[in-house]
């Protein structure tokens, strides 16, 4: 049997894993999101906020943007 601890840093590891889930397909859409704008369409604060937004991508491992990609079935053509 597990002891009462246990159970709880397993119901805190499955709460996170589920965390991970939503937030890798967040972060999925938001890349699709920037991969298909137009910035010459948009007004320039929507640009700058896409920027900030790609920027961050840009920061995640290429295995995570992987993840994120994959959870939301998404692929970047560069």
């Amino acid at each position: 049997m597990y002891s009462a601890e246990e159970n709880m840093l397993r119901a805190e590891l499955e709460l996170l894993m589920r965390d991970r889930e939503v937030l890798l397909k967040i972060a999925g859409v938001a890349a699709g999101l920037i991969a298909e704008l137009n910035s010459a369409d948009l007004p320039i604060r929507t640009v700058e906020a896409a920027d900030l937004l790609a920027t961050s991508i840009n920061q995640l491992p290429e295995d995570l943007l992987q993840d994120a990609l994959d959870a939301v079935n998404a692929t970047i053509v560069e």
